[in-house]
C-alpha cells in the first residue's frame, strides 16, 4: 500500500498543474485576507517610521508612546497567523485532491516567491546602500554594518536572518528576520503534514504548547547553564512558530468542517476578538509569557470569520486594498528604504511634519513595491505557477 502511494505521489509531483486535471474553477481564495495583509504591513510601517525618525535624530514617539512599540510586532504576528492559515489550508486541499502533498513542489514555490526579493534586499542593504551617503544612518556606517560580516553573510545565505541580526541591527535588511522564521517553519511543516495524517490537531497544539513552555523555561534562572543561552533565547523569542501553527490549527478546523470551527465562526466572537485586541493595545496591558499566543488566538478568530463568515459587515475586498495586499511582501521589504528617502527629503526641504512624512513614506513604499512586483517579482511568480497543483488567489 505504501509503495503504491509512493508511486502515485511520484507521478503527481512530476506533473505540472497544466496536466493535473484540476477544474480551473477550484481556485482557492478567501475574501478579505489580502486586505488584512495590507493592514498588517501598515502596522509595521507606522512603527518603523517612528523608529527611523529616532535613529536619524528627529523628534519621535518611538519608545515614548507604548502603542507605537506594540503595533509593529503585532503586524508581524498577524502576518504569521495569516500565512499559517493559508498555507496549511492549501496543503490540506492538495492532499485531498491528489492524495498526497508534493513537498518538492512546495519548496520550489516558496523559493520562487520569497528568495528573489529576499536576496535583492540583502544585496541592497550590504553592497549598495552603505556606499551611498544619502542612505547612511547615524551610528550605522559601513564599518558598523560589516563588523560581523562573514558570520552574518553565512547565516543570511542559508536563510537564518533571525539569528544573523541578533548580532546587530542592519539598516534596510533587519526586517528579513521574519522571513527566516517562516522559511524555517515551512521547511518541516509540509513534511509533517504529508507523513503524519492522524492526530494532526493534537500535533499542532503540541507545537504551540512546546514552543511556549520552552520559552518560559529559557527565562528561568536554573537554565543559565545552557551554552549560548542568551543567543538561543533571542532566537526563540523571534521564532514565533506558535503564531504560524495557530493559523494552521484554524485552517485544519475549517477544512475538516469541525464543530469547533462552527463555534469560532461567530459574528459576536469576531467583534469580541477585534475589540479585545484594541483594548489590550490601548491599555498597555502585558500578559507575561502568553501575550503573543493570546493575540494569535484572536487573530485566528478574525481571519476565519473574515474568510468564511458572510455576516461580517466589515469588508476589506476593495480592489485597492486587495491589490495592496497582493504586493504586501514588497511593501514589507522596501518600506525601510522608502522611510529613509522620505525623512532625508523632509530634512532637505524642511517639512519635518508627520502629516507629510506618513503619507509620503507609504506612497514611496507602494511605488517601490509596485515596480518590484511588475518588473521583478512577476517573472518568478510566473515560474512559480508551473509548480502549483492548485490555484490560489491569496498565496
Amino acid at each position: 500500500m505504501f509503495t503504491l502511494l509512493s508511486i502515485k505521489s511520484y507521478y503527481i509531483c512530476r506533473s505540472t498543474s497544466q496536466h493535473s486535471g484540476l477544474n480551473p474553477k477550484q481556485k482557492i481564495y478567501f475574501p478579505n485576507l489580502n486586505g488584512l495583509r495590507f493592514i498588517a504591513v501598515l502596522l509595521v510601517i507606522v512603527q518603523h517610521i517612528e523608529m527611523f525618525k529616532s535613529l536619524m535624530n528627529f523628534e519621535s514617539y518611538w519608545g515614548i508612546i507604548q502603542i507605537i512599540d506594540i503595533i509593529g510586532p503585532l503586524g508581524v504576528e498577524l502576518f504569521f497567523v495569516i500565512s499559517g492559515f493559508l498555507i496549511t489550508y492549501l496543503l490540506l486541499s492538495e492532499e485531498q485532491n491528489f492524495k498526497t502533498i508534493c513537498v518538492k513542489k512546495f519548496y520550489i514555490r516558496r523559493i520562487l516567491r520569497i528568495w528573489p526579493l529576499y536576496f535583492l534586499i540583502l544585496i541592497l542593504a550590504f553592497v549598495v546602500l552603505p556606499h551611498i551617503n544619502f542612505f547612511t544612518l547615524p551610528h550605522f556606517e559601513k564599518d558598523t554594518i560589516y563588523q560581523n560580516y562573514p558570520l552574518q553573510l553565512i547565516l543570511l545565505a542559508i536563510i537564518f536572518p533571525n539569528i544573523a541580526f541578533n548580532n546587530g541591527f542592519v539598516p534596510y535588511a533587519s526586517q528579513t528576520w521574519s522571513i527566516g522564521t517562516e522559511e524555517q517553519f515551512y521547511l518541516i511543516w509540509p513534511v509533517i503534514l504529508k507523513y503524519i495524517r492522524k492526530h494532526r490537531l493534537l500535533l499542532m497544539l503540541s507545537v504551540i504548547v512546546f514552543y511556549n513552555l520552552s520559552g518560559i523555561l529559557l527565562t528561568l534562572s536554573f537554565t543559565d547553564f545552557i551554552p549560548g543561552k542568551d543567543t538561543l533565547t533571542a532566537y526563540w523569542s523571534q521564532f514565533q512558530i506558535d503564531s504560524i501553527a495557530t493559523g494552521g490549527v484554524f485552517a485544519l478546523l475549517y477544512f475538516q468542517k469541525s464543530k469547533v470551527a462552527e463555534w469560532f465562526l461567530n459574528t459576536k466572537l469576531f467583534y469580541i476578538a477585534l475589540i479585545s485586541i484594541v483594548l489590550i493595545v490601548l491599555s498597555g496591558i502585558h500578559i507575561p509569557f502568553f501575550q503573543n499566543e493570546i493575540f494569535a488566538l484572536f487573530f485566528g478568530i478574525i481571519i476565519l470569520n473574515f474568510a468564511a463568515n458572510k455576516n461580517i459587515k466589515i469588508s476589506l475586498e476593495s480592489k485597492l486594498l486587495s491589490h495592496l495586499g497582493t504586493i504586501s511582501y514588497g511593501l514589507y521589504m522596501y518600506h525601510s528604504i522608502a522611510i529613509v528617502i522620505t525623512i532625508r527629503l523632509a530634512a532637505m526641504f524642511n517639512f519635518v511634519n508627520n502629516w507629510l512624512i506618513y503619507p509620503l513614506s507609504l506612497f514611496i513604499s507602494i511605488a517601490l513595491a509596485e515596480l518590484s512586483y511588475r518588473y521583478f517579482e512577476r517573472y518568478f511568480l510566473k515560474l512559480k505557477h508551473r509548480y502549483s497543483l492548485l490555484q490560489s488567489g491569496n498565496i
